[in-house]
């Protein structure tokens, strides 16, 4: 049975907000969410997740709104690694289980909740289908999620390092540098 919740975040690295309904089940994650940004420029961004089992993505389909138009993502994984975007392939992030997208705490969720690193140690290298935000570009992305202590996960990527809170349920709480949850639990 899925656990609805509603999570809004305070997005300091776009000067922003953004809120999600979720929908989690034992295997998999469901949700859609709209965030507002002033930072690199004023964009509207609405989107929605869809995972399989084991956490792993499905669909990300994304709008961004902003002074330069309108543009969307489709973005899909096959379940065998491969993905496409707007039909086209992305052999680039072959072997991907994820996307990531940019200025979104919601998509660290998922690699955290497969392998269960806010709750127990660990140590995992992820390849990532990084959306850059606004423009919806797809880059491979190398990550590195490393469990510190109870819901507490340091978060590597090239230069960038962050130590995450998570609750219980594996959704950020506070992401220094990136953002903080409204009515933190």
């Amino acid at each position: 049975m899925a656990t609805s919740r509603v999570i809004t975040w305070e997005v300091s690295e776009s000067k922003g907000i953004e809120t999600a309904w979720t929908e989690l089940g034992a295997d998999a994650l469901r949700a859609r969410g709209r965030a507002v940004g002033t930072t690199p420029q004023p964009y509207w961004i609405s989107y929605e997740l869809d995972t399989g089992d084991g956490f792993v993505t499905r669909r990300l389909q994304v709008t961004v709104e902003s002074a330069d138009g309108v543009r969307t993502l489709d973005l899909r994984h096959d379940g065998a690694g491969r993905w496409t975007a707007n039909g086209e392939r992305l052999p680039d992030v072959d072997g991907a289980l994820d996307c990531d997208l940019g200025r979104c705490p919601l998509t660290n969720t998922m690699p955290v909740l497969r392998h269960g690193l806010h709750l127990a140690p660990g140590e995992r290298e992820f390849l990532m289908a990084w959306v850059s935000v606004p423009d919806l570009a797809v880059v491979p992305s190398r990550q590195t999620y490393v469990h510190l202590g109870q819901g507490l996960i340091r978060f590597v990527s090239g230069d960038f390092s962050s130590d995450i809170a998570f609750d219980g349920d594996g959704f950020v709480v506070d992401y220094p540098g990136l953002a903080t949850r409204f009515g933190r639990s």
